[in-house]
């Protein structure tokens, strides 16, 4: 199902990245950005723009598999990966399949795409750097396990190159020169790392299954400090004012300060929230976040207070995005839902009809998502 009006070609659409300067007339489509997972390197799951109260379906892409993975937006395209081993390019207005990159393995991880390069990991332990218009590989780096969080970048010490982050199975943070591959650092932990590492781009700050919350320098990766979180972190956290919020197995959703290194405030709605698998979404005002207990939970950033809680059907790892004082999240009881996000009271919700564990991508009043019936769904207003 394709919808969307195909507003320019592809060969135009393979120069919006590599020259925006010279192609005024495709600013609706370099609006459509979403580089990386939740956003923006702090992770904060927040959006800008306007978003419709009542999303049209635009389009679907069936890929060979489950998808796990959680979409990028930028270059006119949508990139996503599949538990089919592939790495997926999409015409963004259509859905149309540019092209399909096979990683040989499961990819669970969402991508990252900066300065015309996807870089992704896979469950074979391979993490790639690929050119965002043609799909060739750049370089690659082999990790010693598992890749099931997303990656992230920082500007090195020099204000001018970029450098790579992404977290391994093998327990390690890796640090890359985005343009070689070459390896800046690493930095040991003591079990697996899950998620996605959040940067203000001084510190990197990531936790995992040692139950940790871990503050690294960007700059050489020596460790500035850790504080215990008392549980397993699946998820990632999300950076505001010098705190991290996070969710973990131990059915808490905490704040952290992260300067003097402690726990602000813990959140467990009176003993009844279960497992957090979901990251956060955090704004001004407001902390939200999905659990296993089928629950949406929003509270007050400040002190941890609860909000509202709004109900599903069944669990909610999907990782919620804020935009236009709505929250956008999804279920495994395959629906997608608009939430007000001042009265956690019912918008919007769209059947799937298959779980949905990836966060949405949300841009310019559009939403794109993945799902558990292998399909890439994109919503919004026609163009």
């Amino acid at each position: 199902m394709k919808h969307f009006t195909k507003i320019i070609p592809v060969v135009i659409l393979l120069l919006v990245c590599s020259k925006p300067e010279k192609e005024q007339h495709t600013t609706d489509i370099q609006s459509l950005s979403w580089p990386l997972y939740r956003g923006d390197p702090r992770l904060s799951g927040v959006a800008s723009g306007r978003l419709p109260n009542n999303p049209k379906l635009l389009w679907t892409f069936q890929t060979g598999d489950d998808i796990k993975s959680s979409p990028v937006i930028g270059c006119g395209f949508l990139y996503i990966g599949s538990t089919d081993g592939k790495l997926y390019a999409l015409n963004v207005t259509t859905g149309d399949s540019i092209w399909a990159f096979d990683t040989g393995d499961d990819i669970e991880a969402p991508p990252l795409l900066l300065d015309s390069t996807i870089y992704i990991g896979s469950l074979s332990g391979e993490f790639y750097a690929i050119d965002a218009l043609t799909g060739q590989k750049r370089w690659s780096f082999l990790t010693d396990d598992e890749i099931y969080g997303s990656a992230n970048w920082v500007f090195a010490p020099n204000g001018v190159d970029k450098r790579i982050l992404v977290g391994s199975y093998d327990f390690n943070i890796y640090c890359f020169d985005a343009k070689t591959g070459e390896k800046q650092w690493t930095y040991a932990t003591n079990n697996y790392i899950n998620g996605a590492p959040a940067t203000d781009g001084d510190v990197v700050i990531f936790g995992g299954c040692d139950e940790q919350l871990h503050i690294v320098s960007v700059a050489d990766g020596t460790q500035i400090g850790q504080v215990d979180a008392g549980s397993y972190i699946a998820g990632s956290a999300a950076l505001l004012d010098d705190h991290a919020y996070l969710g973990h197995y131990g059915d808490k959703l905490i704040a952290i300060d992260l300067i003097a290194q402690k726990i602000l405030w813990e959140y467990d709605n009176d003993g009844t929230a279960g497992s957090f698998f979901a990251s956060p979404a955090v704004d001004e005002q407001h902390v939200v976040i999905g659990s296993r207990d089928k629950l949406v939970h929003c509270v007050d950033r400040k002190n941890g207070q609860k909000l509202w809680t709004f109900q599903t059907r069944d669990d909610v790892d999907c990782s919620p995005v804020i935009c236009d004082n709505k929250v956008i999240v999804a279920s495994n009881d395959g629906r997608l839902y608009l939430i007000n996000l001042t009265t956690g009271q019912l918008i919007w919700s769209y059947e799937i009809g298959a779980d949905i564990v990836g966060s949405p991508a949300v841009t310019q009043g559009f939403i794109f998502v993945g799902a558990g019936d292998g399909c890439v769904y994109a919503f919004g207003e026609s163009l």
